[in-house]
Parts: structure tokens; sequence; C-alpha cells
């Protein structure tokens, strides 16, 4: 009979994303994660497969986590739709310029490092990004239907656009870009959205 676990699975995954998330897949060891969990490696192997497999799961479900976020944040009534989509873009810029150790998304780096070679993760970012896409695309519908934004221009449209400045201003973070100039960039975005009575 198989002898039951005697760890928490999340505070091995979290500290299994931790290491991934500061040094990257490739520099990551399992002696690393071993170190940091304090569990041997066969364990690690035992619960959670090959060193891909735990960058898999911990990678899959931080891009729950971010979608799941963002939709909370974004969710709601039409009314207070644009306040939502105001705060969340600039919340994106707070929150890459607290990252004062330019560790970046984690969405983001795994995909820079591992698309071109793992279609697991590959996809996975691909559904996490169309997600993220459609959020947006639906709080900004929901501004244009409260009369926030005009509907002259597709929300599909509008969300592509939003969804690329906030994966700039991350991007930027990264490379070390001061708070001040992260926070002009979220006003500048929201400033090109056309709201009625603005030309």
């Amino acid at each position: 009979m198989a002898r039951p676990r005697k760890f928490d699975e999340g505070q091995v995954l979290e500290a299994a994303r931790q290491r991934f998330w500061s040094g990257g897949y490739a520099a990551t060891r399992m002696d690393d994660i071993a170190e940091a969990t304090g569990l041997g490696k066969g364990s690690l192997y035992g619960a959670f497969g090959s060193k891909q497999e735990l960058f898999h799961r911990v990678f899959d479900d931080y891009c729950t986590s971010v979608v799941d976020a963002t939709s909370r944040d974004l969710g709601g009534d039409d009314e207070h739709a644009y306040a939502r989509l105001c705060a969340y873009v600039h919340a994106v810029a707070a929150a890459t310029a607290a990252d004062v150790a330019h560790r970046g998304c984690m969405l983001a780096k795994g995909a820079a490092e591992l698309t071109e070679h793992d279609e697991t993760v590959a996809e996975r970012a691909r559904t996490a990004m169309t997600a993220l896409g459609a959020l947006l695309e639906n709080g900004i519908a929901a501004c244009q239907r409260n009369g926030d934004i005009t509907d002259d221009v597709s929300p599909a449209r509008l969300a592509a656009l939003m969804l690329a400045v906030l994966r700039g201003i991350e991007a930027l973070g990264k490379a070390g870009t001061s708070e001040s100039a992260l926070t002009d960039i979220a006003r500048t975005a929201l400033d090109v959205l056309p709201r009625p009575g603005v030309t």
C-alpha cells in the first residue's frame, strides 16, 4: 500500500514556482527545488514527475491565477466598468514598478524562454493570453454599453491594444523603466480610448 504524502502540496508548488520564477526554467535545478522545499529529489519526482512536468504544473497554476485575478478585477456591473478598467491598468503599472527584483510576469517569462521548444507551455500561454484579451474585451464592451467609451470601434480591437500595452508595461518594468514612466504609459493608454465628447 502506498505511503501517504507527508508534505503540503500547495506549499511545495509555491516554493517551486518562486524558484522557477526567479531563475527561469533552464537555470533552475531539481536540487534547487529540493533545497527550497526541504524534500528529497526522489520525493519530488515521485509526487510531480520530471522537472518539465513540475514546471508545467506550476506554469498552469500561475496562468490560472492571473486570469482569475483579472476576471475579479474587471468583472461587475456596466455602471462601474470604466472605473474598474482604469484601476486595473494602473494596478498593473504599480505592481510592475513594485517588482524591484525585476522578475517580471511568469507567464511572459516562461513563454519567452520555452514556447519555441515546449508546445505545452506555448499552448498554455496562448490560452491565457486569449482569456485575458476576452476579459478586457468584455470590460470594454461594458464601458461602451454604459456610454463611457464610444461604440464606433470594436471592443475586440481596443482590447487587443490594451493587452499589448499592458504586456509592454511589464516588459519595460523588467528592463528597469521608472515608476513615473510606467504610470504615464498607463495613463496615456487610457487617454487614447475613444470617449464620448473627447476629440
